[in-house]
């Protein structure tokens, strides 16, 4: 199912791995073609040029091909940075010691919420739309994301999320934090590393928020439904998981 396997796109589990694992497709398409599927016209995508597939570094084209070729598009944040493949792998190696990680408190979902809440502050189009939906689908809960969009104070949340997006938001509107900041998170069972990691998750979104804005980046239309109807049984159930060596 495209909403199972569109989860997976951020795993990109340390960059050195992923290329070493991936394959070139075998056949090129002309020069001037473009290898993205089911797109709207590309000046709706950003205001700064898309490169053409011929005109990128291997690695980088690698990296795209297997993102749409597992989840059946691609994510218009790889095209809009791809204007500068130099910040394009600094932005995703961050991206995914950020949102993959294995250690500590804070779950996918978790993650994804502190996403869309601070690029909601933000006016992020295109980070509340793509980070809601991946928040659906870790979280199995269809409506929360929609809810902490119009106001997540009065989202129906659990003390520890709530806590969670307190301390979010401190760093997202560059408030002093202070300990009563953290004694707020170590109640709800969150520890030092942990607010780091919050605070992390919330800067770095600020400035892909600003990159964003900058670049007039739209969300992908596949974005919109993912995570709003269950999955039938018996349905999509081929997982896509990345080979590592």
């Amino acid at each position: 199912m495209a909403c199972r396997i569109v989860s997976k796109l951020f795993r990109l589990h340390g960059f050195k791995k992923l290329l070493g694992s991936v394959k070139v497709c075998a056949a090129m398409k002309s020069e001037n073609t473009r290898y993205f599927s089911s797109d709207a016209p590309h000046d709706k995508i950003s205001r700064y040029p898309i490169p053409y597939k011929t005109d990128l570094p291997d690695d980088i084209v690698e990296i795209m091909e297997e993102v749409e070729s597992k989840g059946g598009f691609l994510p218009n944040v790889f095209k809009a940075l791809s204007h500068r493949p130099a910040e394009f792998r600094a932005f995703f190696a961050y991206y995914n010691e950020l949102m993959n990680k294995e250690s500590g408190n804070l779950t996918k979902a978790d993650r994804e919420l502190i996403v869309v809440v601070t690029s909601v502050y933000n006016k992020c189009l295109y980070c509340v739309i793509s980070h809601s939906a991946l928040h659906r689908i870790y979280s199995k809960k269809p409506t929360i994301s929609d809810q902490v969009i119009v106001n997540y104070q009065t989202a129906e949340l659990s003390p520890r999320e709530r806590a969670m997006l307190d301390f979010a938001m401190t760093v997202c509107r560059c408030d002093t934090v202070t300990e009563k900041h953290f004694q707020s998170l170590r109640e709800v069972g969150f520890d030092e590393e942990d607010a780091w990691d919050i605070a992390a998750i919330s800067a770095f979104f600020a400035m892909s928020n600003r990159l964003a804005h900058l670049t007039d980046m739209r969300p992908n239309l596949e974005f919109y439904n993912m995570g709003r109807v269950p999955k039938e049984k018996g349905k999509g159930k081929a997982d896509v998981h990345v080979k590592k060596d």
